[in-house]
């Protein structure tokens, strides 16, 4: 009986300002082209997703304003740290994306990168959020964090 191997994945960096700005409605995984020294900067940390968005040029998926630092001993092979990289995934599931995005209003954000074996983006199918909507999730973690700590001074009191 063969045993399933356990993939080990170590984030990189996250997008919240994402789940601040957008509904995530469904979840990808591509991964992406990148040159040697930006992989040794995204083992130092060095990434940024913030306002960063995917669009399609030519049926090819590309990760706009996505930053990643240049490498320290670099020198002259480090890239540009704003280029568009270019995202891996099946051209039929490009083809659908890309339909969805057109048609229905939804964008396609980089919610996080992480090491799995190679450099993988997970992205998100995305809808806005309204300024009400951003005030109804601030209010409800403002609840669920009073509620937290509430329960857990009664849980010394007794």
């Amino acid at each position: 009986m063969a045993e399933k191997k356990q993939e080990k994945t170590r984030s990189i960096v996250q997008n919240r300002k994402a789940w601040h700005d957008y509904f995530v409605e469904e979840k990808y995984e591509a991964g992406i082209a990148l040159h040697g020294t930006e992989v040794k900067s995204l083992r130092q940390g060095g990434a940024n997703l913030k306002d960063s968005y995917c669009s399609f040029e030519k049926g090819e998926l590309f990760a706009v304003g996505l930053h990643i630092s240049p490498y320290d001993h670099g020198n002259i092979f480090n890239r540009d740290p704003m280029r568009d990289k270019k995202l891996l995934m099946h051209k039929r599931e490009i083809m659908r994306l890309q339909g969805l995005v057109q048609q229905k209003g939804y964008t396609l954000v980089p919610l996080s990168m992480y090491f799995s074996g190679y450099v993988k983006v997970e992205l998100g199918l995305c809808r806005g959020k309204k300024l009400y909507d951003k005030r109804d999730a601030d209010a409800e973690r403002q609840a669920n964090r009073d509620i937290d700590r509430h329960m857990k001074d009664r849980s010394y009191e007794s």
